[in-house]
C-alpha cells in the first residue's frame, strides 16, 4: 500500500503515465467530458472536494510547466483566481489564457484525463501541461 502522496489509484496512474507536455484537466462538478476520455470523478456532495484542494495536491506530485485558464475564472470567479497565483506563482509556471470558456472545454478532448471535484463555484475549471523533471 502507498503510504505517501495522492492515495487515489487512477489519478496515480494518471500521472505515472504523463510525459512531456501531456495534459490533464480539473474541474468543478459540472465539467461536461468528452467522449473518450477518462473521467475521474471525485466529487463526493456539493463543495467536496474543493477545487483548489485537488488542484494543489496535483501541483505536489506534478512537474507542471504550463497552466491553461479561461478569462472567466478571472472575471466571473476573482476568488479561485487568486487561490490559483498563489498555488502557480507566474515567474514558475507559465500562464495561457484561452479565448474562453468553450475553448477551455474543446481543449478537454486532448487531455490525458479530468478530474471531476465537489467544487460548485464557475468557471473552477484548469487544464495542467506536465514539463520536465531534468
Amino acid at each position: 500500500m502507498q503510504k505517501v502522496g495522492i492515495l487515489n489509484s487512477h489519478i496515480a496512474k494518471v500521472l505515472a503515465d504523463l510525459g512531456h507536455t501531456d495534459k490533464i484537466c480539473v474541474g468543478d462538478c459540472g465539467l461536461p467530458v468528452p467522449a473518450g476520455v477518462p473521467k475521474i470523478d471525485l466529487a463526493l456532495r456539493f463543495r467536496e472536494p474543493l477545487f483548489i484542494e485537488v488542484v494543489k495536491e496535483m501541483a505536489k506530485y506534478m512537474q507542471i510547466e504550463k497552466i491553461y485558464l479561461a478569462p472567466e475564472t478571472k472575471e466571473k470567479n476573482p476568488a479561485q483566481w487568486k487561490a490559483l497565483q498563489e498555488v502557480f506563482p507566474e515567474d514558475k509556471v507559465e500562464w495561457v489564457l484561452l479565448k474562453d470558456h468553450e475553448e477551455l472545454k474543446a481543449w478537454e478532448k486532448d487531455c490525458k484525463a479530468v478530474i471531476r471535484t465537489g467544487e460548485v463555484t464557475p468557471f473552477s475549471n484548469i487544464i495542467l501541461q506536465s514539463g520536465v523533471i531534468f
